[in-house]
């Protein structure tokens, strides 16, 4: 099994669920998170007064699948979350030992 975390642009949060379900994944969850990378911060004009936004918002979504679903998770996400602007995004998929569904007790490819 593998965790896909997704850093993506928050308007592009229903894009990438709905292509996400057309390929059959069911669950993610999406948290909203600031960050920077490439893109850094910006200025704004507030009251008066110029100041720096070091973080920008963006979205984090994390899904558990199956080895088989990575690649066309991975489509998937790029797909609906490219603007072609900087900003778009990152992917990370890592290993995940173990999966335990607190409900049921099932493990692994069962509980996911």
């Amino acid at each position: 099994m593998k965790k896909v975390d997704a850093i993506i642009k928050p308007f592009k949060l229903d894009d990438v669920r709905e292509a996400l379900s057309a390929v059959g994944i069911t669950g993610m969850t999406a948290t909203e998170v600031k960050g920077f990378g490439r893109q850094k911060g910006h200025t704004e004009l507030y009251r008066g007064a110029e100041y720096v936004v070091d973080f920008l918002p963006k979205i984090k979504i994390e899904i558990v699948i199956n080895d088989e679903q990575v690649d066309e998770c991975i489509d998937a996400i790029t797909a609906a979350a490219r603007t072609g602007k900087i900003g778009d995004g990152k992917i990370f998929v890592t290993p995940v030992e173990k999966v335990l569904r607190i409900r049921t007790g099932e493990e692994n490819e069962t509980a996911v």
